[in-house]
């Protein structure tokens, strides 16, 4: 599939930022954030004839020319370690022509085909010095049209990812929702600190060479794990620690095998602090207000059951330990303790080291600028190990993830008998598509 590049150019805020909002401090989180973009793709099949190309291209940077004048720090630079400079110098707006139908590229969505409709790549040292939103408008033959989105992870978790593009759409589409005034006052709750770290070197243990499955539940095989996981202390397990303990569980059996050693293994997840300060913030406050907490388990502990209840243990301990100062006048240095804590866990020798990152309760797929709602909803892979980034499926009670492995790993998971008695990998997209009325 070949993706040609028609247009490439610069989108402003549709007014000016204020001189007394031209610097914008970033708080401890965002400068804790690892040097990459956060990446989304929205598919839209094709549309009424109304639609024209130039129609849908004005209309997307017309509305995104008016919601950087809301969120105007995203307009802007990064100037150091501790703050964003509100230049105006605006986000980057890429036009693409692809040359297949949507339907033909849905039969098999393969990882490497869905980075190319993402204007960047996603560990781009760019971050650091040039656009903090970059978006790829990626026209199919057919008319089908695919969005892909890039924020900065130094300002945006995908709490603010969705925030941003509910507020685009809701400008495109003339709605109320476009009134929403984002909240930039997490440098508040959080103050930037003085800090050198070195997480991009940190996570070159993670580079190798990589494979990337598309692993697939339905809502029934979904429903079967939460049962077959629940124990004594989680009686009632989510979706996403079900789902996440299956595929931890078969990865961990992967590395098993191509181990003459015993493996310890360590599970990185995400947690939206928004909801876990005192008083909490409302969803709507701007930055990567992510907390991050760690799961531990060994080759004698890798039945579904153990493994969400690792889970669960460590976003206990997480709370515990840290969430508790964060209204007590404690956040940094709860945060930075939680930080210092993740780092030590980094592997040596024996230890494999996974991170998951979930989408999941985020209203993707009610993203409507002016055409209707997305087809599908997707998350481009980095090129990291170990990695796996979960999201809702379209009905709202399946699950979709991608899972990248080292090549060995993968070629033993996708055999998995348990994984795939439970999920489907690398299935045709739109047989997951489901009538609205069902949502």
């Amino acid at each position: 599939m070949a993706v040609e590049i028609i247009t490439r150019e610069a989108v402003k805020p549709s007014s000016p930022t204020p001189d007394h909002l031209r610097e914008f401090n970033l708080c401890l989180l965002d400068q804790l954030a690892p040097v990459a973009y956060e990446p989304l793709v929205l598919f839209y099949s094709s549309f009424q004839q109304k639609f024209t190309v130039a129609h849908q291209s004005e209309r997307l940077k017309r509305s995104l020319s008016e919601t950087l004048s809301r969120f105007y720090p995203l307009a802007g630079r990064i100037k150091d370690d501790a703050s964003i400079e509100c230049n105006d110098f605006g986000a980057v707006f890429v036009e693409a022509r692809v040359s297949c139908l949507l339907s033909k590229f849905l039969e098999k969505p393969d990882a490497e085909v869905i980075r190319k409709l993402i204007p960047i790549e996603i560990e781009s040292p760019e971050e650091l010095t040039g656009s903090l939103v970059l978006v790829q408008a990626n026209f199919f033959a057919c008319g089908g049209l695919a969005i892909g989105v890039c924020i900065s992870h130094k300002v945006a978790d995908p709490v603010t990812f969705s925030t941003f593009i509910k507020t685009w759409a809701a400008a495109a589409f003339r709605s109320g929702d476009s009134t929403l005034l984002p909240l930039f006052n997490a440098s508040s709750v959080f103050p930037p600190q003085n800090i050198s770290h070195s997480k991009p070197a940190a996570l070159e243990f993670m580079r190798d060479r990589c494979v990337t499955k598309r692993v697939v539940l339905d809502a029934s095989k979904v429903a079967a794990l939460q049962v077959k996981a629940v124990s004594e202390s989680v009686t009632c397990p989510t979706r996403v620690e079900a789902v996440t303990a299956l595929i931890w569980k078969c990865a961990m059996n992967a590395a098993r095998s191509n181990s003459e050693h015993l493996r310890y293994s360590i599970l990185s997840q995400s947690v939206n602090l928004r909801k876990k300060t005192v008083p909490p913030l409302p969803e709507h406050t701007i930055g990567n207000l992510a907390g991050y907490f760690a799961s531990c388990a060994t080759e004698c502990e890798i039945e579904l059951q153990s493994l969400v209840r690792q889970q669960r243990k460590g976003l206990q301990d997480f709370g515990e330990n840290y969430l508790k100062k964060l209204g007590k006048d404690k956040a940094s240095m709860a945060i930075c303790e939680s930080f210092q804590e993740a780092a030590s866990m980094l592997p040596e020798g024996n230890v494999d080291f996974y991170v998951s990152t979930s989408f999941c309760r985020l209203p993707f797929y009610g993203i409507d600028f002016g055409w209707g709602k997305p087809t599908w909803v997707t998350i481009p892979t980095g090129d990291y190990k170990n990695v796996v980034s979960i999201m809702d499926a379209k009905d709202g009670k399946g699950i979709e993830a991608w899972v990248t492995l080292t090549e060995d790993d993968m070629a033993f998971f996708e055999r998995d008998r348990e994984l795939l008695a439970a999920a489907s990998l690398d299935p045709v997209a739109s047989d997951l598509i489901m009538p609205m009325s069902s949502l």
